[in-house]
């Protein structure tokens, strides 16, 4: 196979004047590849007419994936977009260590607090719910409730 590094030059000029400057190296990489992956099957009369079929090619499938994958609409990642997420391992242990404190302070209640708390903390329900589905008026959800708070606050759980 020729030695094709010598077109590289004019290449990039050709591809630079109709793609992103940014996509420059990568579309020539990706016209370089296409010629070896080629090898040597059959013999090009005309090395630069072909190269430059070539390279319009790849131009075109690029701009094809673009549309595809509407690269336009994409964003960077930046911190004010996207901040990172302050999760570190101690951070993570720390949690686990609250979940289970929790649990054990859910088990350790009393099972009508309990129940109460599990259905307006988790679950969503309201007050009338929960007293219905309960069978206890809402008044006394709302002590069970308060209990429960109590409950967690002496544990120092929020």
């Amino acid at each position: 196979m020729r030695d094709l590094s010598v077109y590289a030059p004019i290449l990039r000029r050709y591809i630079a004047k109709r793609a992103d400057p940014a996509d420059v190296d990568d579309l020539v990489q990706d016209v370089m590849l296409r010629m070896h992956v080629r090898g040597q099957s059959e013999a090009i009369a005309n090395i630069e007419g072909y190269l430059f079929q070539v390279a319009a090619s790849v131009l075109t499938d690029r701009a094809r994936r673009d549309r595809t994958r509407e690269r336009g609409a994409h964003c960077e990642l930046t911190e004010p977009l996207h901040p990172v997420e302050d999760r570190t391992p101690e951070r993570v242990l720390r949690g686990r260590e609250d979940v289970d404190r929790l649990v054990e302070a859910l088990e350790a209640m009393p099972d009508l607090t309990r129940d109460a708390f599990v259905l307006h903390r988790f679950e969503e329900m309201s007050y009338d719910a929960i007293g219905e589905h309960l069978g206890i008026s809402t008044s006394a959800v709302g002590r069970h409730l308060m209990k429960a708070m109590r409950f967690l606050a002496a544990r120092d759980l929020p």
